[in-house]
């Protein structure tokens, strides 16, 4: 592979409208996609990356669903390293990107308060609420009872 990586910022939601004419004008192109929220939506929206090479990048600028192509502030293309790309795609598994997920809680974890009046207390995590809260079981009173704390008071065991 000769020539280097330049991204190519694209019209709003026309990303495989770029990608094809791209292609059909010579130029190697790669786009990482992900499945967001029961969907396919690229990685980066409204970019996607050309290889330039012999073909020079200005052909790439004024293709069709091409706003632009990111460059420095001599007005040439900047360059994407080529690890940026290999990385990206080894995470991609059947052609979507793979992001690492966020270990979170589940219901039933038992978490530990980390401040205010029940400090060091043990609870059980409910879920969460509006605004960054958590819900929690905390055993007092002779009973279970459900409180409210912001999620950074608390922390998984």
């Amino acid at each position: 592979m000769s020539g280097y990586w330049a991204c190519a910022l694209t019209e709003l939601n026309r990303e495989r409208v770029a990608l094809r004419f791209l292609a059909m004008a010579g130029y190697e192109t790669y786009c990482p996609w992900l499945v967001s929220k029961r969907s396919i939506v690229p990685l980066f929206p409204g970019y996607c990356f050309v290889l330039i090479a012999d073909r020079g990048w200005w052909t790439a600028r004024w293709s069709i669903a091409v706003r632009n192509i990111v460059g420095t502030h001599i007005g040439e293309p900047a360059r994407v390293p080529n690890s940026v790309i290999s990385s990206l795609r080894a995470r991609e598994k059947n052609g979507l990107i793979q992001l690492p997920q966020k270990p979170g809680m589940r219901r039933g974890d038992q978490v530990q308060i980390l401040r205010g009046p029940f400090t060091g207390s043990l609870a059980i995590y409910d879920g969460m609420r509006p605004h960054q809260r958590v819900a929690i079981l905390l055993m007092m009173l002779g009973g279970v009872q459900r409180v409210e704390l912001p999620k950074r008071d608390i922390q998984p065991l």
